[in-house]
Order: C-alpha cells, then sequence, then structure tokens
C-alpha cells in the first residue's frame, strides 16, 4: 500500500533529524497510519513556551488524500476551534501529494504565528485578533499557560 510505505519514508526521516520545534512519530509501530506529534509555539508568538501535542490520521490513500490533523492541546486560535480542528488551506482545496508530514507541521507552525482572521473556526477570536490585538494575545497567552506549559 502507498500510505505505508510513504509514512514509513516519512517516519524514518524524521528519525534523523534533530529539529528542537517539531517531531513526529506513529503512536504505534504496528499502525503507520495513526501519529503523533508535538510543535514548540513560536518564538515571538503568545504561544511561545508551549509545547504543542497534535494527533494525526491518515487516509489509506495518503498521500493523494490528506491527513486529519487535531490539536490535542488546547490552543487559543481563530483558525483552530475547541475540538482541535484546523482551518488551513492545505487541507482544503490546495492539498498536492508533494506535501509531506513535516511540511504540514511547519504549515501549523506557521499559522500558528500568522492567523487567518479572515477564513477563521472561531469567530469571536478572529474579532478580537482583528479589533483588540492585545487582548487576543492575552489570551493566547493565558490559555498556552494553562495548558501548553512545559
Amino acid at each position: 500500500m502507498a500510505a505505508y510505505k510513504r509514512l514509513q519514508k516519512e517516519y524514518e526521516d524524521f528519525k534523523k533529524e534533530t529539529l528542537g520545534w517539531i517531531s513526529a512519530c506513529p503512536v504505534d509501530d504496528s499502525n503507520l497510519l495513526l501519529w503523533q506529534a508535538s510543535i514548540l509555539g513560536p518564538t515571538g508568538t503568545p504561544y511561545e513556551g508551549g509545547l504543542f501535542i497534535l494527533e494525526i490520521v491518515y487516509p489509506t490513500s495518503y498521500p493523494f488524500s490528506p491527513p486529519k490533523c487535531t490539536f490535542k492541546t488546547k490552543i487559543y486560535h481563530p483558525n483552530i476551534n475547541m475540538s482541535g480542528g484546523i482551518c488551513i488551506d492545505l487541507f482544503e482545496g490546495e492539498w498536492s501529494p508533494a506535501f509531506t508530514t513535516y511540511w504540514i507541521l511547519m504549515s501549523i507552525m506557521c499559522l500558528m504565528g500568522d492567523p487567518n482572521p479572515d477564513d477563521p473556526l472561531v469567530g469571536e477570536i478572529a474579532v478580537l485578533y482583528q479589533q483588540n490585538r492585545p487582548q487576543f494575545e492575552a489570551n493566547a497567552r493565558k490559555w498556552t499557560k494553562m495548558y501548553a506549559s512545559q
């Protein structure tokens, strides 16, 4: 199956990398379709200092279909809902088989630092982000401290 072969290669690549800000691996070596990932909150953002855990579920049609990524750590963000769902273009119509798990996690990390309030999952957070950025950042820092402290 193409998904297993591709995910095995991606897993091997992750094991070779020593990136301090992202990591990912299968939850169980016998099931390459379910991974756990972590992202360190990007420097200079309200998420700095936080450790955010995500679940990645790959379809058997991967890499031709995108995985489903869900934040397991609560995060205050206009593009991430309270259930951990993520609104990002690459999961919608812009998916390409060239995208890898590393690329997906880097894209999510970039979204953390640069929210898109024009395409929110949580409208009230998007409004606050646009109208009162200092309060948005204070709320996001508070949530990071409460839910993502290392």
